[in-house]
């Protein structure tokens, strides 16, 4: 009788359970059926239902890959201990290793610095700055700054805690080519207004360049220097693109743009089609500014066509106060994979060229540059500063101090941090003050290790860095310095004597002031 009973009072839910299994039962056949006569996955009608599991798996792949499978060193494209740094550093936590390297120091392409057996004292970081442009205008920046991402690229409170992080710690804040937001101003953080191909904020309604909304915005006091941009590194001579998916109401009306469908740059600007042209250009977006620092952003592609440029300011007489050189390793929000893998030349060939080019015309003390790919750590920026970089701009490094964990979902807007979403639900992760901090504190404490490796050196300021006290392993038995790998130049060589720069001459030989083409 005690059985009957307990099983009495056991039916009712048993037969939930039986229908519910029932359900499920039928749902999984009607998907059977249906993966059976579908047109779109071929796996599916020959493996229906369990071939699902192969999308799942595909699906968490890189997290599998990212957190249980790869090495400290070999995790693309940022390496766990690349990203540990900027995470440790922003947090002030512990950023020491034990044990030593786990590079193999005898392998091909293994790099370091020439340390002196006289350590000088220590800089200062908050001596570590140069002065940008001239006359009342000209800026004081960091050596170490924000690069160019935009609003819609990034979320609103990732672009808050950068520019707040950037005003507490005094260094600038690129907004990117998609025009200035109201969350770059409302910190007052220094800005660098970036103007591309879309003339995103001072754009006629057919696209093209107006001086009087240009003049209007820029003679802003937050914004301290203004940078025309030709190209960036992971899609160059592509344009800009942000995904309609990422485009919101907000962003449109910031830039101009309709919503429903991707925003795309023009490949070309409209305004100018010559050397000569570019620099007028440049002398305007100056003149317009009330003369506040002005320079060009690219990354290096035909060579004759830097040359070409050198050939205008020598001719004009025109000079940009600043160029930003962007390497082919640069990051973007997203871009075709043919135009990230294999477009472009990489930053440091891009920046010993345009480096020396500029000396060769003697140029060099008018035009500072600055450098942008793949910067985290001190040593990349000793590292950049020795080929001819007088600073170094970061943009992944940065996403990292706010939270980005390279989760590389940036083009879909579902960033799982937040940083590059603009879904206020999935942005609100980003605490501004607490982030603003750690963007701060990235700064400061690499540009800290930045200042021991100098010191290490016996050099009393990172300017003083030279392509001698860099040395690589070019094969298992041989090892250059920088000084032997990049051929350079002397002041005025180009000038004086072309034919006596092997690596030079030729690019020289096919540059004209007056024309991007290959002359001859």
């Amino acid at each position: 009788m005690a059985v009957l009973y307990g099983l009495g009072r056991l039916w009712p839910y048993s037969v939930v359970a039986f229908d519910t299994l029932a359900l499920i039962a039928a749902a999984v056949t009607v998907l059977g059926v249906y993966d059976l006569f579908q047109t779109r996955h071929a796996i599916l009608r020959n493996y229906p239902i369990t071939a699902h599991l192969r999308f799942l798996l595909e699906t968490i792949r890189p997290e599998m890959r990212q957190y249980f499978f790869e090495g400290e060193k070999d995790g693309l494209p940022f390496p766990r201990d690349k990203r540990a740094i900027v995470y440790q550093r922003a947090k002030k936590d512990l950023d020491k290793r034990p044990f030593g390297t786990l590079l193999n120091v005898y392998q091909d392409q293994y790099e370091w610095l020439h340390h002196s057996m006289a350590p000088a004292p220590l800089p200062r970081v908050e001596d570590m700055r140069l002065t940008i442009g001239q006359g009342p205008q000209a800026y004081s920046a960091s050596l170490l700054n924000i690069s160019a991402m935009s609003f819609g690229a990034l979320s609103a409170n990732a672009i808050r805690a950068l520019n707040k992080g950037a005003r507490n710690g005094g260094f600038y804040h690129d907004t990117g080519e998609g025009g200035i937001s109201p969350y770059h101003r409302e910190f007052g953080g220094d800005l660098v207004w970036q103007l591309a191909s879309g003339y995103f904020g001072a754009r006629r309604a057919d696209g093209g360049f107006d001086p009087q909304l240009f003049a209007a915005a820029a003679q802003d006091p937050q914004i301290k220097m203004l940078e025309l941009k030709l190209s960036q590194g992971a899609k160059p001579g592509h344009g800009g693109v942000l995904p309609a998916a990422k485009i919101t109401p907000e962003i449109a009306a910031i830039r101009g743009i309709p919503m429903g469908q991707d925003c795309v740059s023009p490949a070309s600007h409209s305004e100018f089609s010559t050397p000569i042209g570019l620099l007028e250009f440049v002398a305007q977006m100056r003149a317009l500014s009330g003369g506040k620092p002005t320079g060009i952003k690219l990354c290096l592609g035909h060579k004759w066509e830097f040359m070409a440029i050198c050939k205008a300011m020598v001719e004009t007489g025109i000079t940009p106060d600043f160029l930003v050189i962007d390497g082919k390793e640069g990051g973007t929000g997203a871009a075709p994979l043919e135009f990230m893998d294999h477009v472009g030349m990489p930053l440091r060939d891009g920046l010993s060229f345009a480096h020396n080019a500029l000396i060769g015309c003697n140029l060099r003390d008018r035009v500072k540059i600055g450098a942008a790919g793949k910067v985290t750590s001190a040593f990349d920026i000793a590292r950049l500063m020795a080929l001819g970089a007088d600073w170094a701009n970061a943009a992944r490094g940065f996403m990292f101090a706010v939270g980005c964990i390279q989760a590389q979902s940036c083009h879909t807007g579902r960033c799982p941090t937040g940083v590059t979403s603009q879904d206020p639900l999935r942005q609100r992760a980003i605490v501004v003050p607490d982030k603003a901090e750690r963007v701060a504190n990235f700064h400061h404490n690499t540009l800290h290790a930045l200042a021991e490796l100098v010191a290490a050196a016996g050099l009393a300021h990172p300017a003083d860095l030279r392509p001698h006290h860099f040395q690589r392993r070019s094969s298992s038995d041989q090892v250059i310095s920088f000084a032997k790998q990049y051929e350079q130049l002397t002041t005025g060589q180009l000038l004086d004597d072309a034919q006596s720069a092997p690596l030079f001459r030729e690019a020289w030989a096919l540059s004209s002031a007056t024309s991007f083409a290959r002359q001859g």
